[in-house]
């Protein structure tokens, strides 16, 4: 099945803006690629903003559910064991050779006004990984699982940006490392 028109747009303007950034990326530059005019953008999505906020809903989306897949597949259905998973997963996304940092990071630092509206998209998302985070946490019995949500999501963006920055490819071991004092801290000790 043929991707329709819009689908193209995003993927292509995800793509470039993700390679080269939101704002070095015109609108010229994915119209050529994706060999569509302005008048069929237009029909599409009102400005590149726009086009910016579908993106990020669509990398939301596609990142929540392959977070949560991962977690399921490194960690089974235990909660507790979900958690200690978060570090496999995210050595599966910084492992690959297109890793170019965190998307949400990337377009927040070039959108840094709380009140923009990508700022705020990529502040939701934010938001939203971690009550996945939170849900697990409660769910695993931590003694304050809004605290293990908040600084297992400190750890997680200092890893993206750790290895989208130095390229260090032990970042994830390190990231573990602090998770599994949090764990200590915060999770029930098993029996």
């Amino acid at each position: 099945m043929s991707a329709t028109t819009k689908e193209r747009l995003i993927q292509v303007g995800s793509n470039l803006f993700y390679h080269d950034g939101f704002h070095a990326v015109g609108l010229d530059n994915i119209l050529d690629e994706v060999g569509v005019t302005k008048t069929t953008f237009y029909n599409h999505f009102e400005s590149k903003e726009d086009l910016i906020l579908a993106i990020l809903e669509h990398h939301d989306h596609w990142w929540r559910t392959e977070f949560t897949a991962g977690l399921q597949k490194y960690g089974g259905d235990d909660p507790a064991d979900q958690l200690h998973a978060v570090f496999d997963v995210l050595k599966d996304m910084l492992a690959s050779e297109t890793f170019n940092g965190c998307i949400f990071v990337n377009v927040s630092a070039e959108f840094p006004l709380p009140h923009d509206p990508v700022h705020k998209a990529a502040a939701e998302h934010k938001r939203l990984m971690e009550m996945i985070l939170r849900d697990l946490g409660l769910r695993a019995g931590a003694s304050d699982p809004v605290a293990l949500a908040e600084q297992l999501s400190v750890i997680m963006e200092g890893a993206y940006v750790t290895r989208q920055v130095t390229r260090n490819v032990r970042t994830t071991d390190i990231a573990r490392k602090l998770g599994d004092a949090l764990f200590d801290k915060y999770l029930p000790v098993r029996a």
